[in-house]
């Protein structure tokens, strides 16, 4: 075989197997986001979030993920979380603010379709001197999906499984990641329906933490409008009927509503954030 063939068989090798990732420098970010294809953890220079004290309404989970989180920067024992329930009710802003409340730790994003290269992930953050939040936003699996196989390996069995300075915090609508109509099919199409439910619905046993965010009151609401008003410095006339009407042309009440309300309010008084 000639030279240049061997050239040309060795590029396309290179291409199908790119060199490993280098060793990333976690100095110069307190975030950073998992890319695949090549491989690579991105730094984040400011991460988008909300104040803790401006999370309203979630009393009990702030707490427990405080004191759970504060643990784990302390070296001492801490259980993986699920954050699930009510859509907009903070979820994620939450553990956004948890981490920077804490501090020293390394907060690292990984999307729900790059859940196959969490081992790989979890190869580059094992035996750091950093501690590692790894979070996924909105995790959920759908029907005939095997990426939650990936994660059950990793968060508690396999051999190696989850590294002692990485834990791992989840957001979800869904309590047990997947969609009701999948467990109940499961339930009565199986040839051994409660081995099959058993199968889908164990990874979130994987989590020792699930935290519940359920929708909120209209006065819950209010107080938020009222929080994220006074963070901005606005104060409007005919607050609480404007804010009323604007979560009622969105169908619903959350944290999500009140802050796109006081953002399109800010806006209409020409107060920037």
């Amino acid at each position: 075989m000639s030279k240049k063939a061997l050239k040309r068989i060795a590029a396309a090798l290179e291409r199908m197997s790119p060199a490993p990732m280098s060793a990333p420098d976690f100095g110069v970010a307190d975030a950073f986001v998992w890319e695949t294809e090549p491989d690579a953890l991105r730094p984040v220079a400011k991460v988008s979030g909300v104040a803790m004290a401006l999370l309203l309404g979630i009393d009990r989970s702030r707490d427990t993920l405080l004191t759970n989180t504060r643990q784990f920067a302390k070296g001492l024992p801490a259980n993986n979380a699920l954050l699930w329930g009510a859509r907009g009710m903070g979820k994620s802003s939450l553990v956004k603010a948890v981490h920077a409340e804490v501090g020293g730790l390394k907060l690292v994003e990984i999307q729900r379709d790059d859940i196959p290269s969490i081992g790989r992930l979890m190869n580059h953050l094992r035996g750091r001197s950093e501690r590692f939040l790894l979070f996924c936003d909105d995790l959920s699996f759908d029907r005939d999906d095997s990426h939650y196989k990936s994660l059950k390996a990793i968060l508690d069995g396999g051999i190696e499984g989850r590294p002692s300075n990485v834990l791992f915090y989840a957001t979800s609508n869904r309590r047990h990641l997947m969609p009701r109509d999948m467990i109940d099919n499961e339930q009565q199409n199986g040839i051994n329906p409660s081995e099959a439910v058993e199968e889908k619905v164990s990874l979130s046993d994987r989590f020792g933490l699930w935290l519940g965010f359920h929708p909120c009151t209209q006065d819950e609401y209010l107080q938020m409008v009222a929080g994220y008003c006074a963070e901005l410095g606005l104060e409007p006339k005919n607050l609480r009927a404007e804010a009323i009407e604007w979560q009622q042309t969105r169908g619903g009440r959350s944290g999500r509503v009140a802050w796109q309300f006081v953002t399109d309010l800010a806006g209409r008084m020409g107060v920037k954030p």
